[in-house]
């Protein structure tokens, strides 16, 4: 795994609410793609149709964590990684003495698994590993 060049899967963007949400598909001209509720973060997760390129991932929180990102203000969250096999991901970090977030990945908007590496494990920058089932 190490030194392998994932492909970027979706940028994810956090707003406060979901008429927000809405209001940036309008003002951007984007379609939705996806939308679906993920019981582990508390919130609903909206996959915009990628235009030739990557998605955009659109999450608005109910609660939890993900409620008081950037003080409740919202904004980028994450980027995301496509991986063949996410749990290969978390035990090759394991053995480098990293520690993914999720001790097993788990299910994602759709039909996705995902595990996060912490932004202090990653210059910063929180990161999603995203594995198609």
């Amino acid at each position: 795994m190490k030194n392998k060049n994932y492909p970027l899967h979706h940028v994810g963007i956090i707003f406060n609410s979901m008429q927000r949400a809405e209001e940036f598909m309008e003002t951007t001209g984007t379609e939705e793609e996806y939308r679906g509720f993920v019981e582990a973060y508390q919130a609903w997760c909206i996959f915009l149709k990628p235009n030739g390129g990557s998605k955009i991932e659109l999450i608005v929180p109910t609660g939890g964590v993900l409620a008081d990102y950037n003080k409740g203000k919202g904004g980028i969250h994450h980027i995301a990684f496509s991986v063949p096999d996410v749990e290969a991901v978390r035990r090759e970090y394991q053995s480098r003495g990293i520690i993914l977030l999720e001790e097993n990945a788990v299910p994602g908007a759709g039909n996705i698994k995902v595990n996060f590496m912490r932004p202090r494990d990653a210059c910063g920058v929180l990161t999603e590993f995203v594995e198609e089932i």
